[in-house]
């Protein structure tokens, strides 16, 4: 299993490290070429429109689209989340649009610290810990995607096919449920044809 973290931004070393607790070698995405026979990307925390820039610039933005039309899997925290997202408002802006939510920014302010607090989810009957870093909140969820995770009775983690978003920070946590899902979704990618991969 090849899981890439991309890292252009944002606290992409602590996923690295949480995958690392579960045994998984993660390499860091800084180029198209480092997208190559992966199994799964990480979009990590950070501010989406400066991950967007960044990812238009180096040509990053069609590679990840292509790799989710040919079944990568994914998992978006926090701005990773705001790009996986359908649709994204307060300011409206482009992404991925993989996962059919609406997403509102920074709707939670822009706190100097994080905010954690306890959650449920669906993966696993204990509760979640949850870090929440000017994050954004999930307006919308198309019966075509599953709520994985609640916080306050509002979704926070959610999936569909083989991309997982969350709006806050699992990797800043001891807590690897989320990271185990995304796991499970890597690995029922698809095999892709000789000489794709």
């Amino acid at each position: 299993m090849k899981i890439g973290i991309l890292a252009v931004q944002g606290d992409f070393e602590a996923h690295g490290k949480a995958l690392a607790r579960l045994g998984v070698e993660a390499m860091f995405i800084k180029s198209s070429e480092d997208v190559a026979g992966l199994d799964g990307v990480i979009l990590p925390g950070g501010e989406s429109t400066t991950h967007l820039k960044i990812l238009a610039e180096e040509g990053l933005l069609e590679t990840l689209r292509r790799f989710a039309q040919e079944g990568g899997a994914f998992f978006g925290t926090c701005a990773g989340a705001i790009l996986l997202a359908k649709e994204v408002t307060k300011p409206p802006q482009a992404s991925l649009g993989l996962v059919d939510v609406t997403i509102e920014r920074n709707a939670y302010g822009r706190q100097v610290s994080s905010a954690v607090r306890r959650g449920r989810s669906t993966l696993t009957g204990a509760p979640l810990e949850m870090v929440f870093i000017r994050a954004p909140i999930i307006r919308r969820v198309a019966a075509e995607a599953r709520v994985v995770a609640e916080c306050d009775a509002l979704p926070v983690a959610v999936e569909q096919g083989l991309c997982l978003l969350a709006t806050f920070h699992p990797e800043l946590t001891s807590d690897t449920a989320l990271h185990e899902h995304f796991l499970q979704l890597a690995r029922a990618r698809p095999a892709a044809p000789a000489g794709r991969r």
